[in-house]
């Protein structure tokens, strides 16, 4: 057996209100819309990851979600474009990423990366 693709379930009330965040801010393409569940995704192919954490990082919480994006810059300009309140960062971890938190529509801690060529080891 082979693991095909792994998704991310979000509870909420409003599946809509995922357009303006995952999709005008970060870009992913809405693939499915039943009315009550709204499926977004990456034009590129990704490798399915989990991740379990007693910590996000730096004394941060464990962020529900992480983002890599190719453009951490225009990921940030976005954010503050949208009033959406930066939660962490912007820094450059010693672990070769730069990153932000934020909040989605629905609460959640999204942690917006880059990985930083600059880095050692990124």
């Amino acid at each position: 057996m082979k693991v095909k693709r792994i998704v991310a379930n979000i509870h909420t009330g409003e599946p809509a209100a995922a357009d303006a965040f995952y999709h005008a801010i970060l870009g992913l393409e809405p693939v499915m819309d039943h009315g009550w569940i709204r499926t977004y995704a990456a034009a590129s192919r990704m490798i399915p990851q989990l991740s379990f954490a007693v910590e996000g990082g730096s004394g941060t919480p464990v962020p529900d979600l992480s983002v890599e994006v190719d453009d951490l810059a225009e990921a940030l300009a976005r954010i503050r474009a949208a009033g959406i309140a930066i939660e962490y960062g912007p820094a450059r971890e010693p672990w070769g990423v730069r990153r932000f938190f934020v909040r989605d529509p629905f609460g959640k801690l999204v942690n917006i990366l880059q990985h930083d060529p600059d880095a050692a080891g990124a």
